[in-house]
């Protein structure tokens, strides 16, 4: 028996909207637009972009005459600033030096990755150049044997982060500041205070001493200095980059 037109209508509708519904479920989330600009709130409050989003104004080379070509191992596209994995360009550095700041940044790394930030950069002593908070695959086999003070969000090699930081596995994206006033430095990961120490304290003292940088009397101290995203030869991304100058203690 031939089925009534209704019930074939009927039929039909149902079957294009579980259709529909699967070819919805099946497409990818359109990608997020990475941020490139500042709110209004955030320029109110003295905030700065360090990365325009698709150049490296504002960035040089480390320890090279600021007129000399970063080169293809950094990568500025589309929001992102990359670091190219196997393309050894050397660290940047910002143009600009600073003391007491806010920096905030997102990153995130490839698997078995290694990169970080680094503050109160100085040339003159190139094999130290400043205090770095750690970016790294803590969970790699590669890095099992780490030490604290070497794990994301250290004060790397010198003070551990709080073990239960909450670390975003490479691949996703996570969210870091460093917050400097007067002598206190905070490391914060997605939105936690995950170390807080005093420059020129007991604690700090006795890291350095034990740490590979104890033949430079003065690490460790405060000094108005650049900011550096390093060149470990590991493919890193980077966006939303902004700082703001805080107050003298």
């Amino acid at each position: 028996m031939r089925p009534a037109p209704l019930r074939l209508a009927l039929v039909s509708l149902a079957l294009l909207a579980t259709l529909t519904l699967d070819t919805r479920a099946a497409a990818p989330a359109a990608p997020a637009i990475a941020p490139t600009t500042l709110t209004a709130a955030e320029k109110s409050a003295g905030w700065r972009l360090l990365f325009d989003g698709h150049s490296l104004a504002g960035w040089r080379l480390y320890g090279k005459p600021g007129t000399t070509a970063i080169g293809p191992g950094w990568k500025a596209e589309n929001g992102i600033l990359k670091k190219v994995a196997g393309i050894k360009t050397g660290d940047i550095i910002t143009e600009q030096t600073f003391d007491n700041f806010e920096l905030s940044w997102e990153w995130h790394i490839e698997k078995e990755g290694n990169n970080g930030v680094k503050y109160f950069v100085t040339e003159a002593r190139p094999a130290a150049p400043g205090h770095e908070y750690q970016m790294i695959d803590d969970d790699a086999p590669k890095w099992a044997s780490l030490h604290a003070e070497s794990k994301t969000a250290s004060f790397y090699e010198v003070l551990p982060p709080a073990a239960d930081r909450p670390l975003n596995p490479p691949g996703q994206w996570n969210r870091s500041r460093i917050v400097v006033r007067g002598q206190f430095v905070e490391h914060w990961l997605n939105d936690r205070n995950v170390l807080t120490y005093e420059l020129g304290s007991t604690a700090v003292k006795a890291g350095i001493a034990k740490s590979k940088f104890n033949k430079y009397p003065d690490f460790g101290q405060k000094l108005r200095g650049h900011i550096m995203l390093t060149d470990h030869g590991d493919a890193a991304w980077f966006r939303a980059i902004k700082l703001r100058e805080l107050p003298r203690s």
